[in-house]
């Protein structure tokens, strides 16, 4: 039975000339037909694609969620009732990621070209500590306090609306607020009405930049602990001298690489 390969890379499908070989050293390949499901991985489908080269879709990621590439290497989605939330976390953490990075790059912007005052000055992983020793700001127990009850009023409010649907439409204090979509965690914050649009490419389009955000943010974290500067002052002494100042370089990561 012919076989054909499916692979998702730098966005575009490569899909191979048909192969004669009756099965494929890795699991980059699926048999076409109607046969059942083999190992918790779905059946050759064109439409899909994987998230990387020489890995299938597992079978319980069928699709219906937006910027589904099969990726779950551990498997955490194999329960319906915890993909949901588990969706919900990465959307919330993705939209939180996107805002922080913009948030950081901003600020060095700023902070490079001298203007923004003293707050441009502080890099992005000392605000907090700026923050609270300013006079006249809260403390640190209290600013804690307040993110616990807040975060933990939202988070309740988005689980009642994932066992049921649109019941988190109405504001419990502002009845006249009301949501009229009944899909968990959309539109969102949409002041200027794009979802009012082509919806489907928007949210892949977030999801995808979500992603981004969230793996640049931790790439911040690694900079700011090895270097102890900011991202564009990072990228600034890259480009200085791209063959010496790399992460292979810094003396910081000798003993584990």
């Amino acid at each position: 039975m012919p076989v054909r390969m499916k692979f998702y890379l730098f966005g575009r499908d490569l899909d191979p000339a048909l192969s004669t070989h009756s099965a494929c050293p890795r699991a980059a390949c699926t048999q076409t037909g109607s046969g059942s499901r083999q190992g918790g991985v779905q059946p050759y489908d064109p439409s899909r694609v994987s998230w990387a080269p020489g890995f299938d879709i597992p079978e319980h990621l069928d699709g219906s969620m937006v910027g589904d590439f099969g990726f779950d290497p551990l498997g955490l989605g194999k329960d319906k009732r915890k993909l949901e939330w588990y969706r919900q976390a990465e959307l919330i953490h993705a939209r939180t990621a996107m805002i922080g990075v913009f948030g950081i790059l901003y600020k060095d912007l700023l902070g490079g070209l001298g203007i923004g005052g003293p707050a441009a000055e502080v890099e992005w992983f000392d605000a907090g500590k700026a923050y609270i020793e300013y006079p006249g700001s809260p403390s640190f127990g209290t600013l804690i306090g307040a993110q616990i009850f807040l975060t933990g009023w939202v988070e309740v409010r988005r689980y009642q609306d994932i066992l049921k649907p649109g019941s988190a439409n109405t504001d419990p204090v502002f009845s006249n607020n009301k949501l009229t979509n009944s899909e968990v965690g959309y539109p969102g914050i949409d002041p200027l009405g794009f979802s009012k649009g082509d919806m489907a490419s928007l949210k892949l389009k977030e999801i995808k930049n979500g992603r981004l955000a969230m793996l640049a943010f931790v790439g911040f974290c690694a900079q700011a602990q090895v270097t102890g500067k900011g991202p564009l002052a990072c990228l600034g002494d890259h480009l200085a001298s791209p063959l010496t100042t790399t992460v292979w370089s810094n003396n910081h990561l000798g003993p584990i690489f």
